[in-house]
């Protein structure tokens, strides 16, 4: 009796063995993800939770930080810039296991990302006759500030100092200093500084949390 994939389509001796190791690596990716999600997320304590996602493969610079809460999808594929604060049950995806994936996720200096904000880099192509699975990265400038409950979708790239409003979804680009809101996101205004160049600090993120 022949193997056959999810579709019925009978699979060779060499996609047997592909589908097997790739099974295992989506296992071992699971677990990881679990522990990071259910333990490490929970520990009231910044530091020992910036130490687990980064034993964990995530790049996370000096006194940035991110809140309890967190669902991290492929922490290899997320780098955050110094500085940087994300609140309480922020999804961060990094995900950009396929072959020629152009996924994965990178976050600047000194954003301030809110809490219940989601960033998707993995998503279906509802065009494709199997549902195909499309990662495209993201990629979120400096000084940006995103608003609780935004969606930021695969491929988006956010400008430096951009403001995205809460409860927004990015389905585009946004451009550097730009303001943007609704359903999908549309440019409302733009951010007026008495400065030329952004160079501000965030504040410290909340104990305990």
């Amino acid at each position: 009796m022949p193997i056959t994939d999810k579709n019925g389509r009978a699979l060779t001796p060499t996609e047997i063995i592909d589908k097997i190791i790739g099974r295992c690596k989506a296992i071992h990716l699971e677990l990881i993800t679990g522990l990071l999600w259910w333990l490490v997320g929970y520990v009231p304590s910044h530091s020992f939770r910036r130490f687990c996602y980064r034993l964990a493969g995530m790049k996370i610079g000096s006194r940035a930080t991110i809140h309890m809460g967190a669902r991290i999808y492929f922490p290899k594929g997320i780098s955050i810039g110094e500085g940087t604060l994300i609140g309480e049950k922020a999804t961060l995806d990094g995900r950009k296991q396929l072959k020629n994936s152009h996924g994965g996720l990178e976050i600047g200096k000194h954003v301030d990302i809110a809490s219940d904000v989601m960033i998707w880099t993995s998503q279906h192509d509802i065009h494709s006759d199997t549902m195909a699975t499309v990662e495209e990265k993201v990629t979120i400038g400096d000084y940006v500030f995103i608003g609780p409950r935004s969606i930021i979708l695969p491929g988006v790239t956010v400008g430096k100092g951009a403001i995205i409003a809460a409860g927004s979804v990015v389905t585009k680009d946004v451009e550097a200093m730009k303001i943007v809101a609704g359903v999908p996101a549309k440019e409302i205004g733009e951010r007026k500084t008495n400065t030329k160049e952004l160079n501000y600090r965030l504040g410290r993120p909340r104990l305990f949390q």
